[in-house]
């Protein structure tokens, strides 16, 4: 019976230091893989865990010598290597054992940023102008004042804070030189959309629906109103303080049709399973620009995502046994 069924909740085993700048986000995924863990236990499942670090081997033997009936994937690769995420979910999938969330190619693709643009514009869905920086020395801007830095290859806002909106070539060659050196890696330059921010969460019911929609609220006189890193993962501080979730949002019909048209598109597109988020900003005349597709979206009890849940009359709790039956559905016999 289902409800008898091994689950593995999978996640990170955190592996950096306190001052790393994915710290806060790498130890949130604990108290996740908590409420997870404590769901599935209630509904009647047989519940173990794996914190994964940076050795794979122990989800191998896992896979190998206790083979569960599904995976709970809730590991965001580790911070070293961003990439982690997408092995994880190829070793998955290489197992045929079937998991919750989206597979291979979804991670893949939406790990690259530029890759991800390039794919919007081809299938025509509207997404801000940008410029990728491969390397040193530091090129000339030729995207039109302000422009957004962030690293080309990294999730959860890490990168971003109130410098990485720029308004001349010293100050984005300063920043760009700045992320190259943290990140060693590309640079996604985008002209920067004043205006709203509103998220948009599917899920597959299993026919794929829309919850309702989320916009974040800025507090009047905030230099830059974006979702830095502190905002996401430092309870408390300024810019947490500044960035107050609204949900349902107050989007006209208009506007909300567009926007689920857009979702739809982006979650095909993308090859999304089971749940994902897309976030966009609306400049002042109403039009809606896609910034990014998350095909596994932050999946906490107190996260955008919940809150979205929960305006569509779900729980967190409901929700996460769902996607669990899901997944036992794709069982390879």
């Amino acid at each position: 019976m289902a409800s008898a069924a091994h689950i593995l909740v999978l996640h990170n085993a955190p592996t950096v230091p306190p001052d790393h700048p994915h710290a806060e986000s790498e130890r949130d995924v604990l108290l996740t893989a908590d409420a997870v863990a404590d769901s599935l236990e209630a509904a009647g499942f047989r519940v173990n865990r794996l914190a994964l670090g940076a050795d794979p081997l122990p989800l191998v033997q896992a896979l190998e010598h206790h083979r569960p009936g599904a995976v709970f994937n809730l590991f965001e690769g580790i911070a070293e290597c961003g990439l982690t995420e997408a092995y994880c979910i190829g070793l998955l999938e290489w197992f045929g054992v079937p998991f919750t969330g989206s597979p291979l190619q979804a991670a893949v693709t939406a790990h690259d940023k530029p890759r991800a643009k390039m794919l919007f514009r081809g299938a025509g869905l509207p997404t801000p102008e940008e410029q990728v920086i491969e390397g040193l020395p530091v090129p000339a801007c030729r995207l039109r004042w302000p422009v957004i830095l962030k690293p080309a290859h990294e999730d959860a806002s890490v990168g971003l804070d109130q410098g990485s909106v720029v308004t001349d070539q010293v100050s984005f060659s300063k920043r760009v030189e700045r992320l190259h050196r943290q990140f060693a890696a590309p640079v996604l330059a985008e002209e920067f959309v004043a205006g709203r921010e509103l998220n948009v969460a599917l899920v597959e019911m299993p026919e794929l629906c829309l919850l309702p929609i989320s916009e974040i609220i800025f507090s009047p006189g905030v230099k830059w109103p974006i979702v830095t890193y502190e905002a996401k993962w430092a309870p408390g501080s300024r810019d947490d303080r500044s960035t107050t979730p609204r949900c349902p949002a107050e989007v006209a019909p208009d506007l909300a049709r567009r926007l689920e048209d857009i979702a739809r598109r982006a979650f095909h597109l993308m090859g999304c399973r089971d749940y994902a988020r897309c976030d966009f900003r609306v400049d002042p005349h109403g039009e809606p620009f896609l910034l990014e597709v998350n095909p596994n979206p932050d999946y906490s009890p107190s996260a955008g995502f919940t809150r979205a849940l929960r305006a569509a009359g779900m729980t967190h709790e409901q929700f996460t046994v769902q996607l669990v039956r899901r997944a036992l559905d794709r069982q390879v016999n």
